[in-house]
């Protein structure tokens, strides 16, 4: 299932990234505003989440994540580039 995101499997010929900023770049610019505004008071309401349970070190274990599940932190990457350029495509027809 990983290779279905990569440039040189997609049959879109490009990665869930740069398709996202081909939308982003050329959608209507309120829409992009507002899911983007919405995808950062989600990652906000996240972040204070976190700490609460994290505490002080939360960017030390975040970057800790990030190595140690490389591939899994990569595959959601991916995953909410395609369901925000969803969510702004959506509101665009």
């Amino acid at each position: 299932m990983y290779g279905l995101f990569e440039d040189e499997d997609d049959i879109f010929m490009g990665s869930p990234k740069s398709k996202f900023m081909d939308v982003v770049f050329n959608a209507n610019n309120d829409i992009v505003r507002q899911e983007l505004a919405r995808f950062i008071d989600k990652v906000a309401a996240m972040e204070v989440l976190l700490s609460k349970y994290i505490g002080d070190d939360m960017d030390k274990q975040i970057r800790s994540i990030a190595i140690t599940e490389q591939d899994e932190v990569d595959m959601k990457a991916k995953s909410l580039y395609v369901e925000l350029m969803g969510a702004v495509l959506s509101q665009s027809e």
